[in-house]
């Protein structure tokens, strides 16, 4: 019997310690006369920014640059989602001084997609494959 009570509490408390991950891609647009400021703010990014990033519950975030043939520039943004509540925190982080400073500087480089949804700057992606790892 005091065996079974450990092992419930012991399910229990690793079932409490696993991370719910949601991924997130997005797109948008950057201004080619922009590349070097976008990609230089981004090659020093600001420590409270950063650190507002982790604060609002979102883990491997990348930002990935590529020219389409076109001669258009585009970003693809990946991030995971820890958190519970993904809008009160992205409220929190657009509330957040520091974080619409940096805005102010990175969103005069971007140039939003016409066929994003209102509200949205970057364009949100569907997920259509996830290998997870082993």
């Amino acid at each position: 019997m005091k065996k079974t009570i450990i092992f419930i509490l012991f399910m229990v408390l690793i079932s409490g310690c696993a991370e719910k991950v949601k991924r997130y891609g997005s797109v948008i647009g950057v201004k080619k006369d922009m590349l070097a400021k976008y990609k230089d703010l981004h090659a020093n990014a600001w420590p409270a920014v950063n650190k507002q990033i982790k604060k609002s519950n979102i883990r491997n975030y990348s930002i990935y640059l590529t020219q389409f043939p076109d001669g258009n520039y585009y970003l693809f943004s990946y991030f995971e989602y820890v958190g519970d509540d993904f809008d009160a925190d992205m409220a929190k982080m657009a509330e957040d001084p520091m974080t619409r400073k940096w805005w102010e500087e990175t969103d005069p480089c971007q140039i939003p997609l016409s066929n994003r949804p209102k509200g949205e700057f970057w364009k949100n992606m569907e997920e259509v494959y996830h290998l997870e790892k082993e």
